[in-house]
This record gives C-alpha cells, structure tokens and sequence, in this order.
C-alpha cells in the first residue's frame, strides 16, 4: 500500500515508525514530517493545515489510505474530503471530531448518555461566566471549548484564579476563536489516565493503558502542557477497572455518537481522572495521544497498518492485537521556556549513541535540519522513549538516554513514571 501520513511531531514519528516496519508497506510519504520521519519514509513539504495540497498530492501519487494524526486537520474536515475523492481515510469525520474539537459538544453528549464527568456549565459571555465561579466556593477547571494544543485548561483551587483564567481565555482571547465558549467544571481528584481505543463505528479495541504527565513541573506542578511524558501501561488500570471504563464509558460514547448521526471511526482517546468513586471523564481527543502513543506503538508487537485499514474497512472485529508485556516509558525533552515563549535553533547532540542503547528509541517532535546538523524547532523537541522488564527498569534506560543528548536550555521532567513506582 502506498500510505500518507499527516503530521509533523512526535505522535507522527511513532507512527511512521510503526507503520515502516509493515510488510503491507509499499511507500510512505509524510507532510510535512521532521527529521525522524525521512528516516523511515518520504517528507513531504504540504502543511497539515493544507487541505487542498494534501487532498491533491493524494490524488496525484494514487495513494491507497491517508492516516491523519494531529486534530486540527480533523477538526478542518480533511476526512471528509478525501473521502469524498474515494480515498480511504483514517481518522473521524468533521462532525465525530468535534468529541475534540468542542469541549461543550463533548459535554453534551456525555450528559446524553449518561457517561460519568465532571459537573460543568458552559458559557458564552465572559460576564456570566465571572458571576457563576464567583458564587463557587470549590475549585474550578476552566476550558477553552475549542483546540488549544493542550494548553487550554486552567486547574483553579481559588475561584479567584478562575475568574482570571475565564478572563484570559473570553477577553484576552489568549487562543484565538477557540476560547469563544469556555466549559467551567469541578475539579476531579485522584489520578489520570489515558484509555486508546481503535473504533470502527460498531467495535472497540482498547490499546494498552498509559498515564500522561501534563503539568511542566515536578509533582505536576506549573502550568499544563502539550504532555511532558508518559509510561504504559498505566498499574492504576486494573482489569476490573477497565471493564468498567468499557462498559460505562466507551461504548456508550460509541452508540451515542451512532444515534447522533455523527458515527466514530479512528482512534478514541479518553482521558480519564480515576477518582474514589470510579472512573470519570476529563476530555475526549479524537486521534492518537502525544506523547503517550510513543510508548504503547514501542509495545504493540501487531502491524499498525493491518489494524488501521480494518479500522477504515469497518472489519476492526477480524483483527488481533498482540502486545509485548514489558513496560514503556517516555520523557519528553523541551526547550527552554516551552509552553510559554521559547527559541529555536538550538544544536542538538547525541542523538545517534542514545540510540544506540539497547531498547531506546528517539522520537522527534520539534526539530529540524540545518546544515546537516539537528536543530531545535518545537516547544516539545524530543521524546526519548525506552522499554524494560519492569516499569522501574524503563524509566531508568530512558533518562540514561536523556543524559546522552544535548541542546542549550534542554528541560525535562525527572519524575515522569515515578506515580507508577509508587
């Protein structure tokens, strides 16, 4: 099969590694891609944003399935039109993306059918919005309704800061028309999760479970971010547990997104708070996690490109995921000042002995190549990913790797895996 894949970070370079390792695999071509992909296919220079030149070089090159990763070309309806051309599309239509796309959206389809969430008012004028988390005593979370590359939620423990947040989304417009409406919750306590599933629009797979490290500081502290880590699978994620997240959660959203006329095929991320009283859903991403599909592609021993084309064929049912056993963790290394202002161009050194350690592999996200160096280019530059007989073990294997590659103003977290240890 000749395969595009659309996307340019470290979710994509999974993937396209993923995907290169299939026999099934004729060529794979990358708009725009990084440095990692062109190790494993053919970049292409078409922005994600470029509806009409992705739709157009697929046509061109008679490529057989278009595999979209990041959301706002989801969200812009990038599926639809490919699919319109008869290309096969991995990825929810415009209408299924708004699980993403549209926190207020998400939050009434959950209400419709019944999935366990966080209390939550939406608003539309900042004024409203200002009395409402005045009058709360509890603390607030305050979204962004629409896409803010992960950026867009304020975890408030004084309803002051809320009004603050509330403020910086509606009248600063710090995102743009995405902070047009804003979604204002309870805080959910206890720990996150993050539940991957391929959906064909009738069946489930559930991928392995994995915890994401939003916050920029240790002890998820300081603001959030688009991940500053992950680790699969995720030791909270009992059995029992994920029964439950199935049966009260996923299939639900399934057939309710079926009665909504808005059906889902691709991947289904959920991210989920584990709180005293049971699972509870924090947002809805209609495509892979970044960074937690780093590790769980590391583990799946299956081929992607088997699975994703049973994905679009609706013949998820005919297909069998095998996994390997050992854990995998990711530390993302960030620039300086990342996920607020921040610079680019920075050497990086070391790639090539971090990658020579034994099950480590290093997965661009913001880098680029300039005069035959690799540079910085990205907030999220690298995420160093590595597997080991114990979660213990992965997490040591992949700050040795850390500690082998360099850029000025290099940031990581050093605690990413440790909630897993404890």
């Amino acid at each position: 099969m000749k395969v595009l894949l659309v996307g340019s970070g470290g979710r994509e370079h999974a993937i396209a590694w993923k995907l290169s390792q299939s026999k099934q695999l004729k060529q794979l071509y990358i708009a725009p891609g990084n440095p990692g992909t062109a190790e494993v296919g053919i970049n292409v220079d078409i922005a994600d944003t470029n509806l009409d030149g992705l739709v157009s070089f697929a046509k061109d090159k008679r490529i057989d399935l278009v595999v979209v990763g990041p959301e706002d070309p989801l969200a812009a309806g990038l599926v639809n039109r490919l699919e319109s051309e008869g290309i096969l599309a991995f990825g929810p239509t415009q209408e299924a993306a708004r699980l993403e796309a549209d926190k207020a959206f998400a939050k009434h389809i959950m209400r419709a059918n019944s999935i366990p969430t966080a209390e939550a008012r939406i608003f539309t004028h900042y004024e409203d919005a200002k009395m409402y988390i005045a009058s709360r005593d509890e603390p607030v979370v305050v979204k962004a309704a629409g896409l803010a590359k992960g950026k867009g939620v304020f975890v408030c423990d004084d309803p002051a800061d809320g009004i603050l947040a509330a403020e910086k989304i509606m009248v600063n417009k710090i995102f743009g028309d995405a902070g047009s409406t804003i979604v204002v919750e309870d805080k959910l306590l206890g720990q996150e999760a993050s539940i991957l599933a391929f959906v064909d629009g009738r069946t489930i797979y559930v991928m392995e479970s994995a915890q994401d490290h939003k916050p920029i500081g240790e002890q998820d502290t300081g603001p959030n971010t688009g991940g500053m880590g992950a680790y699969s699978p995720a030791p909270i994620v009992t059995d029992a547990l994920m029964d439950q997240i199935i049966r009260e959660i996923l299939v639900p959203l399934v057939d309710g997104m079926n009665r909504n006329e808005t059906p889902y095929k691709g991947v289904l991320y959920a991210g989920l708070m584990i709180t005293p009283g049971g699972p509870r859903v924090l947002e809805f991403n209609a495509r892979f996690g970044d960074p937690e599909t780093q590790p769980i592609l590391m583990r799946m021993k299956s081929d992607l490109l088997e699975v994703i084309e049973a994905v679009c064929r609706g013949r998820l049912s005919e297909v069998t995921v095998e996994w390997d056993p050992r854990p995998a963790v990711c530390v993302v290394m960030a620039s300086k000042g990342y996920p607020d202002a921040y610079e680019k161009g920075k050497v990086i050194t070391g790639l090539e002995a971090a990658a020579r350690l034994k099950d480590v592999k290093i997965f661009h996200a913001g880098t680029a190549k300039r005069d035959g160096q690799i540079v910085t280019a990205g907030g999220r530059v690298l995420g160093v990913t590595a597997m080991g007989q114990t979660i213990a073990d992965a997490k040591k294997r992949a700050y040795e790797a850390v500690s082998l590659i360099h850029f000025e103003g290099a940031y990581y977290r050093r605690d990413i895996a440790d909630k897993a240890l404890r």
